[in-house]
């Protein structure tokens, strides 16, 4: 994978990589600008997984290696935190 491919349209995972330094924090808002820039009919966990295969094995330490692992099982794992259909009725 390269910049500005397919599963990193911007090259915001790739820039993230060669930052010196770049703390979790400052991952989690670079990977939730990434998702958010993805069209929608695009898997996410499945991005997210090729993405890990490309950066993990030589950077298995690195916060963004860390919060792509968390998005992972985030997305595999969907919850529902409530809304209108959890909200009382009369």
């Amino acid at each position: 994978m390269k910049k500005g491919d397919a599963q990193d349209p911007k090259g915001l995972i790739f820039e993230s990589y060669r930052i010196e330094g770049i703390t979790k924090p400052e991952c989690r808002t670079i990977f939730l600008d990434w998702a958010l820039s993805l069209p929608l009919e695009q898997n996410t966990s499945t991005t997210i997984g090729k993405l890990l295969a490309q950066y993990q094995p030589d950077q298995p330490d690195h916060p963004m290696t860390e919060v792509l692992n968390e998005g992972l099982h985030t997305m595999a794992a969907p919850r529902r935190r409530g809304g209108w259909r959890k909200r009382t009725r009369n």
